[in-house]
């Protein structure tokens, strides 16, 4: 799938609050490192994982499904096998009728779940990362992965 800069910008920019499924109390996982970062972008990062339900996670309390969560979000970021995707769209389009975005991590996708959400005016971003993303698109990461500042050998003295 290839999705443009400007498009990925414009999710992004428009993003107030992000449902991340699948997320993980520890701090090397992956989905862990990635809610943490984009709440430190100034996101709204809800946790659900129902093994870590009614406990609390990045300063918000970790909800076991995302019917669970009594606020609106705009996307909902899966961190979870691409054969579990369907029934966390059908879930999420059923809880917020104004879902803007379903974001599935690198190596998820399900063509099915993305055109269901894509016939009710979701967007959907299927095997791609919102850190990456947001970092390539912001100036935080060249196309190659590299940092932005000036790279050196050298070692401090």
């Amino acid at each position: 799938m290839d999705y443009s800069d400007d498009h990925l910008r414009m999710i992004l920019d428009r993003t107030k609050a992000v449902a991340v499924v699948g997320v993980s109390a520890n701090q090397v996982r992956p989905s862990f490192y990635v809610a943490r970062y984009l709440g430190l972008k100034g996101y709204r990062v809800i946790p659900v994982n129902p093994g870590l339900a009614g406990q609390t996670l990045l300063g918000e309390t970790v909800y076991g499904d995302v019917t669970d969560i009594p606020d609106d979000v705009d996307m909902v970021d899966i961190f979870r096998r691409s054969d579990a995707v369907p029934p966390i769209v059908d879930a999420a389009l059923a809880r917020w009728p104004a879902l803007q975005t379903v974001w599935m991590q690198i190596g998820v996708m399900h063509a099915g779940a993305a055109a269901v959400a894509q016939a009710r005016g979701v967007d959907v971003i299927q095997n791609r990362c919102p850190k990456i993303e947001y970092q390539r698109l912001f100036g935080e990461l060249r196309m190659g992965g590299f940092a932005t500042g000036i790279i050196s050998s050298k070692l401090p003295r």
